[in-house]
């Protein structure tokens, strides 16, 4: 039996400190700006049956994959996979998964947080009463005027990273463990408040019958690929951030139970917040599948035109920030480990390098929203001809190095580490749920990835194979 490792970062002091956290990590923009949208444009009901399988058969398993292999290395992502392959005698080449993941969550934060930054915006925005009775030209205009402007985009991406690197440079318990036991219970409650308002709204039942009435009949090849991919995105897999977290988890916790809580509460609130948006949106004769403007070009004219609407904007938009900022805090977190182990910086240190140079890459993206709108980097391929700076770093970083770093973390979690580590770090025993978890990690999600990852990239058309209308 190998000898257990210690984390020189230190550990959490709990299961339910590693579940907040986690939580916080895997619940963000994806769960109250895109579940919604992504809901709305693909029928509702039954597209959510269908993310709710995919949850359960890729999202847990690779989930429970990244969380034993961080505890199993108790490192960086990086070095965690030298050690790891080192361990198991394989090709020392395994370690460019840790480097992916790394790479993954400094590209996503840097556009991330220019994203959030907006959401800060709203906050204040909301809370002056700009929505009121503000019409969709009066609330498109506010957006563009946000958008166009690079000074004040630079000022709320500075604000918020600034937060984040905050909570970042004070360590595992002194600023990740306080921080999420604050903003995922916050969370909570601020959606509970907003789905009571729309409980009250007088549509909440047409929101409900919409979000988990399933009609088959509008079950399309791409929105079964969509909730797949939104599955896998949606638990922060394959960025690092899952795998340096479980390096912090306390070695008696159980990896299997608190990775379907972790899904389970992601998933909750994703509901939670179709449940607050969709009602609001049906009271107001607005369209649910109108797009990635859901949340910052329609529901600002909904808030506009309903009573007490100031005060639940406001709300909305400062749980936008809690999420967003419980997700940054991971998505640079490995980077800072990286550079605590390798470079011999202090914490602090370590979170100011980091953040300085994912704020500066930041840039880019504010620059494509404005001054470089028209500029398309990669014009000559024809799959990005349209696609903006801000375009390629989130086509890049979603459509491919997440999904091929969860299909290698399944890879090595079943084909290259030894099966007897598995089954002690896992600690469930050698029986049947083992057995199954072995089963869906070595065939069924890896398949499901590649088959996400080649029909988003364009590669294949699994539309005719899937049986199912475009």
């Amino acid at each position: 039996m190998t000898q257990r490792r210690t984390s020189i970062h230190g550990s959490w002091s709990g299961r339910l400190a590693f579940v907040l956290a986690a939580t916080g990590s895997a619940v963000g923009l994806g769960n109250i700006w895109k579940f919604p949208y992504i809901a709305g444009e693909n029928g509702g009901g039954a597209f959510v049956l269908v993310y709710l399988v995919c949850i359960a058969t890729i999202g847990i398993p690779i989930m429970m994959a990244e969380v034993m292999l961080g505890r199993r290395g108790r490192q960086s992502p990086i070095n965690t996979m030298r050690t790891l392959a080192e361990e198991a005698g394989a090709s020392h080449l395994w370690r460019w998964i840790g480097w992916a993941g790394v790479l993954a969550g400094f590209l996503i934060l840097s556009y991330y947080s220019v994203i959030a930054g907006w959401a800060l915006a709203y906050v204040f925005r909301a809370a002056a009463g700009s929505f009121s009775g503000a019409t969709a030209e009066g609330v498109a205009s506010i957006f563009e005027q946000l958008t166009g402007d690079p000074e004040r985009l630079l000022a709320w991406h500075t604000l918020f990273m600034v937060l984040t690197m905050i909570v970042v440079s004070r360590g595992v318990r002194g600023g990740l463990e306080k921080a999420v036991r604050f903003l995922v219970p916050g969370l909570f409650v601020l959606l509970i408040l907003l789905d009571g308002y729309a409980l009250a709204s007088g549509a909440f039942d047409q929101g409900l019958e919409f979000l988990f009435t399933p009609d088959f009949s509008k079950i399309t090849a791409n929105g079964v690929l969509i909730a797949m991919g939104h599955a896998f995105f949606t638990l922060s897999l394959g960025m690092g951030a899952i795998m340096v977290y479980g390096s912090y988890l306390p070695e008696r916790t159980s990896i299997a139970r608190t990775s379907i809580i972790i899904a389970s509460l992601d998933t909750l609130v994703a509901l939670l917040a179709g449940m607050a948006i969709f009602p609001i949106v049906f009271v107001n004769g607005l369209e649910p599948g109108s797009g990635p403007g859901l949340i910052f070009q329609t529901l600002p004219i909904a808030f506009g035109h309903m009573p007490g609407g100031w005060l639940f904007g406001t709300l909305f938009f400062v749980l936008l920030v809690f999420a967003a900022w419980t997700s940054a805090i991971s998505l640079i977190e490995p980077a800072v480990a990286w550079l605590v182990e390798n470079k011999g910086m202090t914490r602090i240190y370590a979170s100011v390098y980091a953040g300085i140079a994912t704020w500066s890459f930041g840039l880019l993206t504010i620059m494509s929203f404005n001054r470089w709108a028209e500029f398309r980097p990669l014009s000559f391929v024809p799959i990005f001809k349209t696609y903006t700076v801000f375009d390629l770093l989130d086509y890049l970083t979603a459509n491919i190095m997440l999904p091929l770093g969860g299909l290698f973390i399944a890879l090595f979690s079943v084909w290259v580490m030894k099966r007897s580590d598995s089954v002690q770090e896992l600690d469930m025993g050698d029986g049947a749920g083992y057995v199954l978890w072995r089963f869906l990690v070595r065939y069924v999600t890896p398949l499901a990835v590649l088959v996400v990852f080649l029909n988003v990239t364009g590669i294949v058309d699994f539309s005719g194979l899937l049986g199912l209308a475009e």
